[in-house]
Parts: structure tokens; sequence; C-alpha cells
């Protein structure tokens, strides 16, 4: 049965690397449903963070063959409720129809979205939360003249007790011994 992955992948920073992870998933006929790279919380590891929908046992086989690339310190997959996650949205509407009464407002309040920004001639507003949350308010606003919308790929924190700073420790004890 296919379900909703989060693949973290732990790597060092170099070029091509996106190129031969993605390329995993391109041979496996799998889709990237979102995909985020940032820094770590460990100086010089990078932290790819990839959404999949897929069987377990396909998950796992990418998970496998991800870890083994040169440059992969760690990969590892959790199902949702293993992890802590959110998505970013910016959505761009007219100035005047956000000055032009209390609706807009209210649906900003409603969805506990901020004004980001507020220019000339448009505004930017904040949504922080699931992607059917950020979409609930793409479809709230719609209506009213959006003119842009963006939204970033999941970030996500694994619940469980976890350290990667444990984890490169073992790794160097484990290499030293040999």
């Amino acid at each position: 049965m296919k379900k909703q992955y989060t693949i973290i992948v732990y790597t060092e920073n170099n070029i091509g690397l996106m190129t031969r992870i993605s390329n995993v998933f391109s041979r496996r006929h799998v889709n990237i449903e979102s995909i985020t790279c940032s820094e770590s919380e460990v100086r010089g590891v990078h932290r790819f963070t990839l959404v999949v929908h897929v069987e377990e046992e396909k998950v796992i086989k990418i998970v496998k063959q991800i870890d083994k690339q040169i440059e992969v310190l760690k990969a590892v997959y959790h199902v949702n409720d293993e992890i802590v996650y959110q998505e970013v949205a910016l959505y761009k509407i007219p100035i005047n129809v956000f000055s032009s009464g209390k609706e807009i407002e209210h649906i900003v309040r409603a969805h506990y979205a901020r004004v980001l920004a507020v220019k000339g001639q448009f505004v930017i507003i904040e949504k922080t939360g699931h992607k059917e949350e950020t979409q609930e308010l793409f479809d709230a606003l719609n209506p009213y003249g959006l003119i842009g919308f963006v939204r970033s790929g999941r970030i996500a924190i694994p619940k469980p007790m976890e350290s990667l700073k444990d984890y490169i420790k073992d790794l160097e004890s484990s290499i030293n011994q040999n």
C-alpha cells in the first residue's frame, strides 16, 4: 500500500550530489513531491528533506541506494507520525483588495496567517503549516484576485531522540578503530 514518506538525507555539500540523489528516484520511477535542502545542526553537513508517496518496500530500497553515495553520511525515512513538519507559503494580493474592506483581514486571521509586507501595489501574506492548510488559504484568497503564490517544500525534524552529532561521533570512532 502506498503511503507518504519523508526521507531525510545528511550529506556533504558537494556539486552534483543533488543530481545523483534525484537519479535514484528517476530510475525507480518515483516522483519527488517536495524537496528542500539546507544546512543542518552540524557545520559542513547539509540536510535534504524529500517527500514521496510509495510503498514501504520501495522507500527502503531508495534509502539504501542513497545511503551508498560517497558524500551521504546518513539517509533515513519516516512516516508523518514520526516527524514534526511544516511548509511556508507566500501569497501576493492587490493592495486595493486588501484595503477595500475587512474580508481579507478576516481570512488572514482565520487561517492564522500574517501580513509580511505591504508595498505600493500589493500585500504579501505568509502562512506556515501543513500543505493542506496552506492550500486552504490559497483557495480562500484566490477569488479575491491572487496575483502570486509560492509554497516551500517540507521541512521536518524527527520526533525520536536521534542526534546527527551522535551518529557522526559513532561513525568517526568506528573508522578510527579500523
